[in-house]
């Protein structure tokens, strides 16, 4: 609602949020010369009308509840913290914002929790006095005497207070039901009201934390508003009647002696109570001593301009506003109670900090009973927010605030249940499976407390005593001051109350300062620590607060003990409520909060050990494992139930422990190091250790958990923790709930059953079975991978499975007596067969190169592999005892060819340069096979031609290969010898001359290309002298030994004379003229051959090869160029 006055408007908007009224009925209008001295039928009997206001004759929410905001604030838990500024009592509202026009005492207590400010009513009169009788208060009466007055008495309301309150309690009655009966009300009767008034306050401060929850922090209000008065939210508790009538829905009756005109205070009185409870309008019944005169209407907005009572709304905003700023600046400590009290007849306000008064002395009757009340709350508004953090992380730095004040002001022997949920809240705010945002950095901040202000720069000054008081209000409740006040002890000062109606005379201009800002880190290991400080701590109140059998009082011998017999029948039923290792009943809230507590410290070292070994320290992840496996043991030994998330967890732990276990296995060099992180423990785990050992002995997961020596060993435990996984994952529990964590696992759970699988196979030789010991993980690990339909993964263990057979192959080789190798035998070809095949399904798991270039190229490998073992051992040690020549050659040349076919010389990659080697290799072989066939051949011709045929074309491929690789003289160089000596033979069966030259002259082109062999034979021997770097040379190069060039030497030198011997006779006995060009080849080939005769055959090596490239680069001038593979024959 907006209320326009006069020369300004003040916006207000009031919003009931509970109401215990019934919907507002007509008020009855009493007729004239009533009279309010007699007391109707139903006076003083409950009625939803009337809400609390009709069981009392006070007649008003006043009855000097300290504690009243506390019972709102815990029913509307969701506006503290933000969305309101203050939270009060109407009454107190309007006592502050009448202070620049009153002379009357102010004193009320006041709490922030986070930007809420807590008033109450702290009425020292009736405090001091219940401390004289009680001696509850007695700290605040010796603070009190201490700062305020020394010689404090106790100040009786007087009889006309009473009466006003009575015959105003009567007119509301009256006003409910006006044709009630009515009966004298004797002075007896008033001092009785005010008697149980007294005795109805005294029980409403509770003893206890129970009793204080569930009776003196109630909400008793019959409603509650949430008022916005201009920029201030306030939520609001009233207990005005309001009756229906008139042209509106509601109006606030008001009772008025017409001898008494309407002074300010009253005027702000009314105009406020309509403002809050949104009532447009009030009804006035004036009396003259008791007796009704006449009824008036007066619109809330005219309330401002009423005669003598004329006040400006703008004047009274700027002071709600001015107050509010006041405290906000000064109130700045969460969990403090501060007491706001300005004296009677002074013009100045006081602002203490008590609890800091109450600290600065150690005695337990100092204790302030604002702590428990404002620890609960601080308590419950986290708890509010902490529904709300999953959704906004900005709430997180207000959380952390609250609950470690909330902390601070509890004792832990007394409160060990709100300690130990506070901390545990705490490790809660800390996220450990995901890091902050980017832009959180500032949310998170959000929360701690405001700047403080105060305004030491004015000089105190002396109020005067005004006469001016409100409406029924007791000038002598309190006593001027007879000395000056000592403001030392002040948090902040109002020097005159004047300054309030100025406007944005104590605006705060300071931001909220970050004071406990919630702690930002990208760093999971300081986050997990922050978590595992506050699950200590929580630990350390649940063990506090569990009695141990030592601790409960002796039996005594002259005390019978009863015994409770059962029924028979209801003996078979166990008990559920049998006490823990610890004393700990199933069930109690030390139990739940255990649970919670050994959980969370077990997700925290699991992410530390994560962690860990994402940094390759293994040893630190091993320890930090173990910590969290024993959280959980201890967390098993204490739970009823296993709740599946918390299986799904352990699932996690294990299948990390089995990480750390492999990664342990594979880098044993370093083991010392990873022992010396295992064995280092901080305080902090002591001590979470020692805790858990209270209610388990932690060793369940020890053998998964011990750092090994032996590598077969841990990666035996590496395969038992992630077959353990695997059975939690598929169990009864999980296996309906859909999670990734199981392909995960079984992908863990094959990689692990290789790893073993390869173990097994490098010590197959040493170890019984081994080959069956390593099929059978082999078998395992590819169900595993077939399960996810992992194909990259199944080609590697069906490679694996070749691997293997090859090496069973190799087992089976036929030694004789003489140790010398035999003949290939069958269970040689039966494994190599069974390598194939595996290797085959491996290509056809992957389907082709785009699925893994890497696999793919590695499976395409050992399978060449394969093949051209399998074809060599068939050529080198032919099984000629079972098998005939030719079908040993077509065995062979098929597996050669079928090796030449998975030899990839197109695609380029790190083992192309292996591919060319091999493919060389294979055309040479072949070629020296068609080579052998073609010379030991007799009578087929046709199948002659063929041989020759072959031979020369794998000849001429193998010395292209060569030539391309760069790193292999000598194969280069015993390819070419081979080629002139097939050329060689080819002449010695050839009859004509002519034929015979033509050859011989081929030969010698075919020699003279073995430069390019000698080329590079000189260049290694070279940078061996000059003592080059190894590093320097090709990733795949070979190193020359100079033995087998010598070897490859003697072949050449001979085989190089007697061409160029033979070339020489045949030319010079030519029939025919020679042209030009034969004298010239002639007269260069006499040159050559004399310079070759000429050499000395003790020379060096490398000498010997310079001349050969000498003698080879003047037979043939066309140096560089490259073999054209023609036959000259």
């Amino acid at each position: 609602m907006t209320v326009c006055l006069g020369n300004g408007e003040v916006k207000s908007c009031a919003v009931v949020k509970y109401s215990a009224a019934p919907p507002p009925t007509t008020y009855a209008l009493l007729q004239e010369k009533t009279d309010l001295k007699l007391p109707p039928a139903n006076w003083l009997r409950e009625n939803p009308q009337l809400g609390s206001a009709g069981t009392t004759v006070l007649g008003s929410s006043s009855k000097s509840k300290p504690f009243s905001s506390f019972g709102m604030a815990y029913e509307f838990i969701d506006c503290i913290g933000d969305d309101v500024d203050v939270v009060s009592d109407s009454e107190n509202i309007k006592k502050l914002l009448k202070i620049p026009y009153s002379k009357s005492h102010v004193s009320m207590a006041v709490h922030r929790v986070g930007r809420t400010l807590l008033l109450d009513e702290l009425d020292t009169q009736e405090l001091l006095r219940r401390s004289s009788q009680t001696g509850d208060w007695t700290w605040l009466k010796e603070i009190y005497q201490r700062l305020i007055d020394q010689k404090w008495q106790r100040k009786k309301k007087s009889k006309e207070h009473w009466y006003q309150k009575a015959i105003l309690s009567k007119f509301l009655y009256y006003s409910i039901n006006g044709d009630g009966a009515a009966e004298p009300v004797t002075e007896d009767m008033i001092k009785e009201d005010e008697d149980d008034e007294a005795e109805e306050y005294s029980s409403s401060w509770p003893a206890t934390f129970t009793s204080a929850m569930s009776e003196g922090l109630r909400n008793d209000f019959v409603r509650n508003i949430m008022w916005t008065f201009e920029d201030i939210h306030m939520l609001v508790g009233s207990n005005m009647p309001i009756f229906g009538g008139g042209r509106y829905p509601a109006v606030s009756l008001r009772l008025r002696d017409s001898n008494k005109p309407i002074n300010i205070l009253t005027g702000i009185d009314y105009w406020l109570d309509n403002l809050m409870c949104n009532v447009p309008e009030l009804v006035m019944c004036f009396h003259v001593n008791g007796i009704v005169q006449k009824y008036e209407m007066i619109k809330t907005e005219d309330i401002p301009h009423l005669e003598n009572s004329n006040f400006s709304t703008r004047v009274v905003k700027d002071i709600a506003q001015n107050i509010l700023s006041f405290l906000k600046s000064n109130c700045t400590k969460e969990g403090h109670t501060y007491w706001l009290f300005k004296a009677s007849g002074s013009d100045i306000v006081k602002l203490y900090d008590l609890t800091t008064l109450c600290e600065e002395a150690e005695e337990e009757k100092y204790q302030n009973p604002f702590t428990l009340p404002v620890a609960v709350l601080l308590y419950k508004v986290a708890s509010n927010l902490m529904l709300k953090a999953s959704q906004n992380r900005k709430h997180y730095g207000k959380i952390r605030t609250l609950l470690l004040n909330c902390v601070k002001l509890l004792d832990p022997e007394k409160h060990p249940q709100i300690i130990a949920s506070a901390y545990y809240m705490l490790s809660e705010l800390f996220q450990l499976d995901e890091l902050p945002d980017e832009d959180g950095g500032e949310s998170l901040r959000a929360g701690g407390s405001e700047d403080s202000y105060s305004d030491e720069d004015r000089e105190e000054e002396e109020g005067e005593d005004d006469d001016l008081t409100e409406d029924g209000e007791e000038m002598g409740s309190y006593s001027n001051c007879p000395r000056p006040q000592d403001d030392s002890k002040a948090v902040a000062v109002i020097r005159s109350v004047g300054e309030l109606s100025v406007p944005e005379k104590y605006k705060s201009t300071h931001q909220i300062r970050p004071s406990c800002a919630f702690p930002v880190s990208q760093d999971k290991e300081e986050r997990c620590r922050h978590v595992l400080s506050y699950v200590l701590k929580g630990l350390k109140a649940v063990d506090g607060s569990i009695k141990k059998e030592s601790d409960l009082p002796a039996a005594d011998p002259n005390t019978p003990i009863p015994l409770k017999y059962e029924d028979g029948g209801a003996s078979g039923q166990v008990d559920q409520k049998h006490p823990t290792r610890s004393g700990m009943i199933p069930g109690s809230w030390q139990h739940r909060m255990k649970l919670e507590l050994f959980l969370k410290a077990s997700k925290a070292y699991y992410v530390l050990s994560d962690a860990a070994t994402n940094l390759l320290k293994y040893g630190r992840a091993l320890r930090y494992i173990k910590l969290s496996l024993q959280c959980y043991d201890a967390y098993c030994s204490v739970s009823e139930t296993l709740h599946p998330h918390v299986l799904h967890f352990h699932s996690q732990c294990l299948s990390l422990c089995g990480d750390i276990q492999l990664m342990l296995a594979q880098n044993a060099s370093n083991r010392a190091a990873y022992l010396e992180e295992y064995s280092y423990q901080t305080r902090e785990d002591q001590e979470i250790l020692h805790s858990l050992h209270r209610e388990s002995s932690c060793q369940d997961f020890s053998m998964a958990t011990d750092l090994a020596m032996d590598p077969e060993y841990q990666l035996f435990v590496s395969c038992r923790c992630y077959e353990a996984a695997h059975e939690l994952l598929i169990s009864e529990l999980l296996k309906d709930q859909s999670s990734d964590q199981l392909p995960q696992v079984l992908k863990r759970l094959g990689n692990i059953r290789n790893e073993m699988g390869v173990y097994y196979m490098n010590q197959a030789a040493a170890i019984e079975n081994g080959p069956h010991i390593c099929f059978s993980f082999f078998e395992k690990g590819m169900k595993d991978f077939e399960t996810i339909r992992d194909s990259t993964n199944t080609a590697l263990l069906l490679c694996n499975t070749g691997r293997l057979m090859r090496i069973c192959a190799q087992a089976h080789c036929p030694v004789s007596a003489d140790e010398s190798r035999g003949e290939f035998s069958p269970e040689e070809a039966l494994y190599y067969n069974k390598a194939i095949d595996y290797y085959l399904q491996a290509l056809r798991a992957l389907g082709s190169r785009k699925s893994h270039a890497a696999v793919w190229d590695s499976v395409n490998w050992e399978l060449s592999t394969t093949y051209f073992t399998l074809a060599t051992l068939l050529q080198d040690y032919a099984p000629l005892s079972r098998k005939a020549q030719e079908q040993i050659e077509r065995e062979v040349t098929d597996a050669m060819m079928k090796s030449l076919k998975y030899c990839d010389l197109q695609t380029e990659s790190a083992r192309q340069p292996l591919y060319q080697y091999r493919a060389a290799t294979i055309h040479h072989r072949l070629a020296s096979m068609y080579h052998s066939c073609f010379r030991n051949q007799v009578g087929d011709e046709h199948l002659r031609k063929q041989h020759r045929s072959l031979a020369e074309l794998h000849y001429s491929k193998a010395v292209s290969l060569f030539l391309s690789l760069k790193d292999a003289p000598c194969e280069l160089l015993r390819t070419l010898l081979e080629r002139v000596a097939f050329t060689e033979f080819t002449m010695a069966g050839q009859s004509s001359s002519v034929a015979k030259l033509k050859s011989l002259i081929g030969a010698v082109e075919i020699m003279s290309e073995t430069r390019h062999a000698f080329q590079l034979i000189r260049k290694e021997l070279l940078e061996e002298q000059a003592e080059v770097s190894q590093s320097c040379k090709p990733l795949f190069s070979r190193p020359l030994r100079p033995e087998e060039v010598s070897k490859l030497i003697a072949v050449f030198e001979p085989s190089f004379s007697f061409l160029l011997f033979q070339a020489i006779k045949l030319m010079t006995t030519a029939k025919r003229k020679p042209s030009g060009k034969d004298e010239d080849a002639l007269k260069n080939y006499k040159a050559v051959y004399s310079k070759l005769l000429r050499a000395k055959k003790d020379a060096p090596l490398l000498s010997r090869v310079e001349l050969y490239v000498e003698l080879l680069q003047q037979l043939s001038p066309k140096t560089g160029s490259d073999i054209t593979g023609a036959n000259k024959a």
